[in-house]
């Protein structure tokens, strides 16, 4: 069994959507992060970077039980326990890891900085948000060359498709377009038409709420006191 320990955040809609894709029995454990969730004893002795998702599978790979954190680490994960949506073979499989490994390098940082900027700053920072909004731009681009010459990133629908669409799908909450970018809606209109993708995405959909309408939920993801230097989310 896995037990997800998540929250309706575009990382944690990545795991939510690959366990749905994938078809492994799991049990929701919601981690509600506007409430400082991540930040308790309980939930940092499972992830010492106190953000979400954690998948804890009770029956790992040794038959034991196995704690996973980092949300590109769960999905190489559970696509090896599956064997689903990870080629098998070297080439397939490093095609898939690299645009992975892009998303988490390069487009979700970029994009959550852009989203913060945006929308939570207390104050306008042109600077960041010029900074931020021209690299996710950059980055867009890049992902529109790739799905010109590819119906997916790694070719076939994969992991490396997982973890990007949560991203891409908050482009307009980071002040972002596509209006540019023909491939990439066409992309994403196919990714989320499928069934997997809208029961992952709703969730905790129930218990979502707007970080920017709430102060205390900034309290708890950006300037609480507890465990200083920490951040969750």
């Amino acid at each position: 069994m896995i037990e997800l320990y998540t929250w309706p955040t575009p990382n944690g809609h990545k795991a939510q959507i690959m366990l749905e894709e994938i078809g492994l029995p799991y049990e929701v454990r919601p981690v509600d992060i506007t409430q400082g969730a991540q930040l308790t004893a309980a939930y940092l002795a499972l992830n010492p970077n106190n953000k979400v998702p954690t998948i804890v599978d009770t029956d790992g790979p040794d038959g034991g039980r196995c704690v996973v954190f980092e949300s590109g680490a769960i999905l190489l994960y559970l696509a090896d326990k599956a064997g689903k949506l990870l080629p098998s073979d070297r080439a397939g499989k490093y095609l898939v890891t690299q645009w992975l490994m892009w998303q988490m390098g390069g487009l979700g940082p970029m994009l959550g900085q852009a989203q913060h900027f945006f929308r939570y700053a207390p104050d306008p920072v042109p600077y960041a948000i010029d900074r931020y909004t021209k690299e996710s731009y950059r980055l867009l681009d890049v992902m529109e060359l790739r799905l010109r010459e590819a119906e997916y990133l790694a070719g076939g629908y994969s992991i490396a498709d997982i973890a990007c669409f949560p991203w891409i799908r908050i482009h307009k909450l980071a002040g972002l377009t596509l209006d540019r970018h023909p491939a990439i809606r066409r992309w994403y209109g196919a990714i989320r038409a499928r069934p997997a993708v809208g029961r992952g995405l709703g969730i905790l959909i129930e218990r979502w709420k707007d970080v920017a309408t709430s102060s205390e939920a900034k309290h708890h993801l950006f300037g609480g006191p507890q465990y200083a230097g920490r951040r969750g989310g």
